[in-house]
């Protein structure tokens, strides 16, 4: 068989030719996968209904989990179906797009391996295409009041103008409560109002649930899968921070260590790496003979000679010279060092992934799980210390020392330039997250926190 590097790069090239080509069968079945994964969880947790805390009496730390999981899905879907129509316009979907589906209402339309004709193939995947708007017409469209929408007690009825202006086909983008009318028809798809409070049947379902003969497992369970969260989480902490101090360490001492010392400990290589070690050295080495003749003048130190103190000077020139040559290399190992336990801290990172949900899951619960002064008085003390009015002493401290450990030169127009840009960046992105996110989840800690502050 002739395996020749040009018949490798042909094969290569065909097979990358391949997967470009395959772009939209691939990303309209990850879509299709991830509206699968978020119609399963519904209809084994929520009895087929969206992911809120109406449909399903969950504590919060279930609820955060439940909400991790549906925006990591909504996420998924998004991405791939702005990929399937940015490809559609200049691709074809191949023969096979056909593959099985993953639900029992298309299996109808060919058997395992079998090709679909070009009406079955687009009747697929339009139809794989209304189940996906389907999922994520609850979520995505507001059309629905979910757990990522904030629960609305009133039903709020959003009329629409009857100017003879307005098209007749024109829809009111209302909240997840009002009223859409178009095309003569009315959606009322609005939150359900009970004649007794949520809170009241949300709390005689709890007695229901306490009455039950397996509620103790049910608590068992929830327990240990709380259990196994928190150590699998914390572990994976330890991990994170162990492992990269333990390689820098390791590959500083070991392996860029003795390379650097090497090619330090010739006779040309330069002794300081920057302009600013020289000065250093420079005015260590003067205030020592300043300290010498000082000594003398005041009789503190026997009188010397030119010769003596010349050579009191050498010796500790050549002291300082050994120092700032051994602060010099391990600079320049900090560098090797620093990038190599990236690199392994980016390994976990990737290798890792199901873990990672698991912490952010747990990050989640401890964070929301919080009373709301303690979640005001963390959001104060974070913004003080990275936003704060003092924040750009702190942010200097902090240049001078990585610039030193990394033997850069102190370049102080950059630092200045960093400290007017980037605490007024994180600012902006930490008030956004607050209107945005934390006043959704939890409006109160937001009210708190204003008051707190004024």
């Amino acid at each position: 068989m002739n395996t020749s590097p040009w018949n490798r790069i042909v094969k290569y090239l065909y097979s990358l030719h391949q997967w470009y080509r395959e772009t939209p069968e691939r990303a309209l079945e990850q879509a299709y996968d991830a509206a699968l994964a978020i119609k399963a969880i519904e209809d084994e947790h929520f009895g087929g209904q969206g992911i809120s805390e109406r449909s399903g009496d969950y504590g919060q730390s279930t609820l955060s989990y439940f909400k991790s999981e549906l925006e990591k899905y909504l996420k998924v879907i998004q991405t791939r179906m702005v990929e399937f129509n940015a490809s559609r316009s200049f691709l074809e979907l191949p023969e096979r797009v056909g593959a099985k589906p993953k639900t029992g209402h298309s299996a109808d339309y060919h058997q395992h391996g079998l090709h679909l004709n070009n009406k079955d193939r687009e009747s697929l995947i339009f139809e794989k295409l209304e189940f996906i708007d389907g999922v994520i017409d609850k979520y995505i469209n507001n059309s629905r009041s979910t757990a990522i929408v904030p629960v609305v007690s009133s039903v709020n009825v959003q009329t629409k103008s009857t100017n003879s202006s307005s098209p007749p086909d024109s829809k009111n983008k209302g909240s997840a409560n009002s009223v859409h009318i178009h095309d003569g028809e009315v959606d009322t798809n609005y939150e359900e109002v009970n004649l007794l409070p949520r809170s009241l049947l949300g709390t005689l379902n709890r007695i229901t649930k306490d009455l039950d003969p397996g509620a103790e497992k049910e608590v068992v369970k929830n327990f240990r899968n709380s259990k196994v969260k928190t150590i699998i989480s914390l572990r994976f902490i330890l991990l994170l921070i162990l492992v990269p101090l333990l390689t820098n360490q390791i590959s500083k001492n070991f392996l860029v260590g003795p390379i650097v010392d090497h090619f330090r400990g010739q006779e040309n290589a330069p002794l300081f790496i920057n302009v600013n070690l020289e000065e250093e050295a420079f005015q260590e080495l003067e205030r020592f003979e300043q300290r010498l003749k000082f000594e003398r003048l005041i009789g503190t130190a026997p009188s010397l000679s030119l010769e003596e103190t010349e050579n009191k000077i050498a010796e500790k020139a050549v002291e300082l010279a050994e120092e700032y040559r051994a602060e010099s290399g391990g600079a320049i190992k900090n560098i090797f060092a620093d990038l190599i336990s990236l690199i392994a801290f980016a390994a976990i990172i990737v290798t890792n992934k199901k873990e990672i949900e698991i912490l952010k899951s747990f990050m989640d619960d401890v964070i929301y799980g919080l009373s709301d002064s303690a979640k005001a008085f963390v959001i104060i003390l974070f913004t003080d210390v990275f936003v704060g009015f003092h924040s750009p002493h702190g942010w200097e401290v902090i240049l001078e020392g990585l610039s030193r450990h990394l033997g850069l030169p102190e370049n102080r127009q950059f630092i200045f330039l960093f400290i007017a840009t980037f605490p007024v960046i994180l600012d902006t992105v930490f008030k956004y997250w607050i209107f945005r996110y934390l006043n959704r989840s939890s409006p109160s800690a937001v009210a708190t926190y204003k008051n707190m502050n004024e």
